[in-house]
């Protein structure tokens, strides 16, 4: 009977919820999962049932320990979709709201006032965000005026809020741990960069109540410990999802970039141990934390990945599977004219404009379905176009760029991308890099790995995409002139 020692990943997603358990060398021994409801209560909005994630999760949790056996389990990992808030009370651990996503936009107005009146400046400085309905603490707020009982439990001081990992991480630990890692607290516009502590300036700025917030953490150490599995479990990692793919990509010195292709699209780049200052609307986030040292990333988020391949599905009906669309997009020797900008939740890095809109154009009598598919995914290619052109005028020139996600099992969209960056792309062997990783930093944290202060390397790629001549980027700007007019309608002058 084998008995090595396992790491069970809890990997929390905008769709899903997944327990993996992975071997000390990276491999998957077994995995279970459950699909979460996705709730759009009011146009811009998204939301997510807590006691459903939470429900979830120990089923699929439970599922893999029964499968594997209790004996193999030596540390548990969390990582999760970062942005989203939790609102529970803290003496049952039951929600008193929904859990609002990060996709969710209601706090639109909320961060235009804000920027009126000159606090992005300031808010950047600190956090390495920028205001928008993306981050955290705007759907805080907005939730702390708009509903009754969340208001109500933080007035009696009974509500605890936080990010999934740290719902999950409550919840396991039996409300002893109320606490979340540093690479989902730089996600909250809440925190202070360089010191990775809460910010008092903007808890006051928010109107968040302090009490209410957890502490923060590294992402590996001695995190807690869980007793709902039988016997006591260390829980020993936790990470957010994006960075946790960049640790699974082995992107571990500065300059190294990964680009995950989920739901959104989001590109990291190491940058050090110093936090980076972008001038060109990206991002500047914690990388890890480890031993109390945290290294840094530049990070561009776009909002609409597979999300746009999930719209031609369910919202057109023109394709049945996922997979169709690469079969489609081979079929026809370019997209007809036919440009989707799938700004469906808005518009993320480096535009940043909550107000814009989708638009498909170029549309005639002889487009087809595969035209329309083509246009899709040559959308991801053009949107990261736009993440690696800010990223090289901040002084982060990507020489290849690391895949990975549900889409880049599409090798058509992954030689698109290549051909449209100019850069090697490079998927690899293990495609659960975001589980892969948080299962790494759990491993850390449970002293499994020979050096504690790093995170090892993973294996190389399993396959390269080069473009066979050099292309200018065709990125979403210059394919398109993108403007918002008074009527708050997207125009679009075809360049």
């Amino acid at each position: 009977m084998n008995d090595a020692p396992l790491l069970l990943v809890l990997d929390e997603g905008t769709t899903s919820t997944r327990a993996i358990a992975f071997d000390l060398g990276g491999g998957i021994v077994a995995q279970a999962g459950h699909a979460l409801t996705q709730h759009y209560p009011q146009p811009g909005w998204v939301e997510h049932d807590a006691a459903e994630i939470w429900n979830h999760s120990l089923a699929a949790l439970k599922a893999v320990f029964a499968e594997v056996g209790a004996g193999r389990i030596a540390a548990i990992g969390i990582t999760n979709q970062r942005e989203t808030i939790v609102f529970w009370d803290r003496s049952t651990g039951e929600p008193v709201a929904p859990a609002i996503v990060w996709q969710d936009r209601r706090s639109a107005d909320l961060c235009d006032r804000l920027r009126a009146e000159g606090r992005e400046p300031a808010v950047q400085a600190t956090t390495g965000l920028l205001l928008d309905p993306y981050f955290s603490a705007t759907k805080i707020a907005w939730a702390l005026e708009n509903w009754p009982k969340v208001r109500a439990a933080a007035d009696a001081g009974s509500l605890a809020l936080g990010t999934v990992d740290c719902y999950l991480r409550y919840r396991l630990t039996g409300g002893r741990v109320h606490a979340t890692d540093a690479t989902n607290a730089s996600r909250m516009l809440l925190m202070n960069l360089a010191t990775c502590q809460w910010d008092e300036g903007l808890i006051e700025l928010f109107g968040i109540p302090r009490g209410a917030l957890p502490t923060i953490s590294d992402c590996a150490g001695d995190l807690g410990y869980t007793t709902l599995l039988g016997g006591r479990i260390a829980i020993t990692g936790s990470i957010g999802d994006q960075q946790a793919a960049a640790v699974g990509q082995a992107c571990l010195q500065p300059g190294m970039a990964k680009a995950t292709y989920g739901t959104g699209i989001f590109v990291l780049a190491h940058s050090g141990a110093t936090p980076p200052v972008s001038a060109h609307r990206l991002l500047a986030t914690v990388a890890w934390r480890i031993a109390g040292q945290a290294t840094y990333a530049v990070e561009g988020s776009i909002f609409i990945g597979g999300a746009a391949v999930q719209w031609l599905r369910d919202g057109l009906g023109i394709i049945t599977a996922s997979a169709e669309t690469e079969a489609l997009a081979a079929s026809v020797p370019d997209s007809g004219g036919v440009v989707l900008i799938p700004a469906f939740a808005g518009m993320g890095a480096p535009h940043w404009r909550a107000d814009v809109r989708g638009l498909l154009t170029g549309l005639s009598g002889g487009t087809t379905r595969a035209h329309i598919a083509r246009a899709t995914l040559e959308a991801m290619g053009q949107q990261t176009a736009d993440l690696l052109d800010a990223l090289a005028a901040d002084g982060v020139v990507a020489a290849k760029l690391r895949v990975d996600g549900g889409m880049v099992a599409n090798d058509w969209m992954c030689q698109d991308i290549a051909d449209t960056l100019g850069v090697p792309v490079e998927r690899p062997r293990v495609i659960e890099t975001t589980a892969l990783g948080a299962a790494m930093c759990a491993g850390v944290g449970a002293g499994l790995f020979a050096d504690g202060s790093t995170v090892p390397p993973t294996s190389p790629p399993l396959r390269q995409w080069r473009s066979p001549i050099v292309f200018s980027r065709p990125s979403l700007l210059r394919l398109h002139a993108v403007s918002v007019a008074p009527t708050g309608r997207t125009q679009c002058v075809r360049h």
